[in-house]
């Protein structure tokens, strides 16, 4: 399994389901060093992380997602993002989506 911190679209249940078939439920964690930011994407604007002052945070949720879901949601976030990996708060690692 793989651990993906996600602070947007990705921790309503709804669209998880949409996404990857399923909800995943999460725990909640904290990124240092980023900001949220936006994105527009056609009409709509989104949440992006974007790095920040190291006393900035983002609080989010990490999932547990096959690999094959991460596939998916890497899909699903489009070229718009790019995928990480960030070191949380907690001291554990995950992948995430930023600028």
């Amino acid at each position: 399994m793989e651990r993906l911190f996600v602070y947007g679209t990705l921790r309503d249940p709804l669209v998880q389901i949409r996404v990857i078939g399923r909800t995943a439920t999460g725990s909640i964690d904290f990124l240092d060093g980023y900001q949220r930011g936006t994105i527009k994407l056609g009409e709509r604007e989104y949440p992006i992380l974007d790095a920040a002052a190291s006393d900035n945070y983002v609080e989010g949720l990490v999932l547990e997602v096959s690999t094959d879901e991460l596939q998916r949601l890497d899909i699903y976030e489009t070229s718009a993002y790019r995928r990480i990996r960030v070191s949380l708060r907690s001291g554990g690692e995950a992948w995430t989506y930023a600028r």
